[in-house]
């Protein structure tokens, strides 16, 4: 072969090898966020997920790609929004419960990683809890069982209260087990306890106006993902109307709510980001047991209270994980 010839060739193929390396470079993968609510609804999410993501190894736009959908409260869109993530084959959906059960129907091989409240085996997400079966997994964060919790906070921050209504979302999983875990300990530590039902902007409005025509003493807020999108719509009602109210994530709180108790929901993010990293690296959905949330808070907000004219109690604030000045 003339040098000429073999310059030529060597020219050629150098050209060539960069192609073939980008060809055998893998796939980066890509995890479908799929959420019921909007992109402002709670910031701390995203930055749990990432967080969790990066814990397994991965962080998003150097190994690994998110999409995200947001239904913006319009339930009915959730169908169309998974269709779109099974279309695009993403190798993990993680998103809340509304999105777990559309997501459920519309695929049995793409993992689903699923945030709850409610009882996963109760509402036929997985088969148990230690061995869900499927391909959803997730986190429960048992907001639910901590109603009864939330009910006696608010007895111990109000005690003159005798009347409670429960703000509930009746097209949320959640909403039949809270109500009968409010009126459980209701009837126990002698409360009253009266369900106001609400799925949109308007009928929160109306609930409002039930409560304040009818003279409750207080008000606790559902766990509810709708309800943590409109929280300054509620807690400028419960200020505008001097209810004091109590709700189950410090979203609330930081928004000038009075008072709120329950998982920490950075942190829980965080644990489906941790299992949505470990389906990447090959774990099945069908052998990650579904965890409990880690971690709960009291938080307080002072200001809140001086404005209702109430005086919290000193074993109440030394009690609260962060108190609001």
């Amino acid at each position: 072969m003339q040098r000429r010839d073999f310059v030529t060739l060597l020219g050629g193929a150098a050209a060539v090898w960069p192609i073939v390396a980008r060809a055998q470079q893998p796939k980066m993968p890509v995890i479908g966020f799929l959420d019921p609510t909007s992109s402002d609804t709670f910031e701390g999410r995203l930055r749990g997920f990432r967080q969790g993501l990066k814990e397994t190894g991965y962080v998003e736009g150097e190994n690994v790609a998110i999409v995200y959908r947001y239904a913006e409260n319009q339930m009915d869109r959730l169908p169309e929004l998974v269709a779109d993530l099974v279309q695009r084959q993403v190798a993990v959906i993680a998103t809340l419960a509304n999105g777990a059960l559309v997501a459920k129907a519309a695929t049995t091989t793409i993992p689903v990683v699923f945030l709850l409240a409610e009882d996963p085996v109760k509402v036929g997400l997985v088969a148990s809890l230690a061995r869900p079966g499927g391909n959803l997994t997730g986190i429960n964060f048992l907001s639910a069982e901590l109603v009864a919790k939330r009910l006696e906070l608010v007895r111990r921050l109000v005690p003159t209260a005798t009347r409670i209504a429960v703000l509930l979302n009746p097209t949320g999983p959640n909403a039949e087990t809270a109500l009968r875990d409010a009126q459980s300990t209701a009837r126990a530590i002698g409360l009253e306890i009266r369900a106001l039902n609400a799925s949109t902007s308007h009928e929160i409005n109306v609930a409002f106006a039930t409560l304040v025509r009818d003279r409750f003493d207080a008000l606790l807020v559902d766990i509810d993902p709708f309800f943590t999108s409109r929280r300054v719509q509620l807690v400028n009602l419960a200020s505008r109307h001097a209810i004091p109210a109590t709700y189950p994530g410090r979203q609330f709180t930081d928004a000038g709510g009075l008072m709120s108790y329950g998982s920490n929901l950075t942190d829980a993010w965080r644990q489906v980001g941790a299992y949505s990293g470990r389906i990447l690296k090959g774990a099945k959905p069908a052998d990650l047991p579904v965890a409990q949330s880690s971690k709960f808070e009291l938080v307080i907000n002072a200001e809140t209270a001086r404005m209702l004219g109430l005086t919290v109690p000193a074993t109440l604030l030394s009690a609260a994980d962060e108190v609001i000045e």
